[in-house]
Formats: C-alpha cells, sequence, structure tokens
C-alpha cells in the first residue's frame, strides 16, 4: 500500500509571523536611526522577544503524516506517533490523537469557532460525516484540523483493515523531543525584557 506523505502547516500563522517580524524590524531600525541607543537596549528586547514568540509559536509548529509515523510539532516539543500507538483522533479543540501514554494535541491544526459549520458547504460535511449524521466544526475538510483527521484516519482504518494495526503492538517507539534551544532563547529574552523596562 503506498501513501503520499502530507504536510499540515497553517499559513495564516506564517503570514503573522512575518508581519509580527516587519514590525520588529521597523521597531529596531527607528531606535537606530534616532540614535537612541539607550531606547534600543531597553526595549529592543522585547521587540526581539516578539519576533521570536511568533516563531515559535505560529511559524514552526506542523503537522507531518507520513506511512510510519505522524510527526507533531508544537511549541516546546516534537512528537513522533507510530500509527500502532494511536488509540483515538479527535477534533474538539484541535487535532488530538489519544495514545496509550497520552495524548497529543497538533498546535498546527487547532479546531475552527462554532461559526464554521454554518459557513461550509453542504457536501464539505457530507465528506467530513462520512454517513455518521453531524459532524463538529473540526471535523470539516475545509478547516486545519478537519482536514488532517480526515487524512489521519483513512490511513489509520486502512492499516487496520489490513491487519497491520495489533492491538498488542510495542508503542515505545513513541518519541517525544525538547525543544530546548527554543525554550532557551524564550527564556532569555523574557528575563532580558523585563530587566530593560525595569532598569
Amino acid at each position: 500500500m503506498r501513501f503520499a506523505p502530507t504536510s499540515f502547516r497553517p499559513v495564516f500563522g506564517r503570514v503573522l509571523s512575518v508581519v509580527v517580524a516587519i514590525i520588529a524590524v521597523f521597531g529596531l531600525a527607528g531606535f537606530i536611526v534616532a540614535g537612541d541607543g539607550e531606547g534600543l537596549a531597553r526595549y529592543g528586547w522585547g521587540m526581539l522577544l516578539m519576533v521570536a514568540l511568533a516563531y515559535a509559536l505560529f511559524w514552526r509548529p506542523s503537522l507531518d503524516i507520513a506511512e510510519q509515523a505522524i510527526t507533531v510539532r508544537n511549541v516546546f516539543s516534537t512528537v513522533t506517533v507510530p500509527w500502532a500507538a494511536i488509540q483515538r483522533i479527535d477534533t474538539k479543540y484541535a487535532l488530538t490523537l489519544y495514545t496509550r501514554e497520552g495524548t497529543i494535541a497538533a498546535w498546527a491544526s487547532p479546531a475552527p469557532n462554532r461559526y464554521a459549520s454554518h459557513n461550509a458547504a453542504a457536501s464539505d460535511a457530507r465528506l467530513a460525516s462520512n454517513g455518521m449524521g453531524a459532524v463538529r466544526p473540526g471535523d470539516l475538510l475545509s478547516t486545519g484540523s478537519g482536514a488532517a483527521a480526515f487524512v489521519i484516519r483513512r490511513h489509520w482504518e486502512e492499516l487496520r483493515e489490513d491487519g497491520l494495526l495489533d492491538a498488542g503492538s510495542d508503542t515505545g517507539n513513541m518519541r517525544r523531543d525538547i525543544h530546548w534551544p527554543v525554550i532557551i532563547v524564550l527564556g532569555v529574552l523574557t528575563v532580558a525584557t523585563v530587566l530593560g523596562i525595569a532598569l
């Protein structure tokens, strides 16, 4: 069985990150052009913190669906989830994978607000429901969480039907990598920002 790898990255988040970076660059440039070294030293850290936060919150998060596993890159960690480890898939607040070792919510695939279902096309809702009645807004295919859940559920069910998901499979291959550089940079910039404002 061939499976085409799929990646989900929020476009709006990336646009927002670029906008924040541009604002910060203009802010820093303003201090430099004005020759305000003291203002740059005091408030420049806050602008750099805004860029770092936008990068961590909106640029980096992603959801990569591959034949062997699903990789969920969130703000502070990346979790690699093998298909056999998945017990349930939900989209109430965000695309969430339930496993024996806990739940993994994908920051890159949040559920939309409850009004999204009013704007959804009937064909979208019908396909998302798969003949099972009403669907949550987070399951609609026009949303980030719904599109990702649809791809994951379809492949997960194919693997299960083919007998490739043994209920007793070892889930020890699930791996979590902490984003220490991101955490350290955010921590340092936060401290520098607070000190710059306070001193």
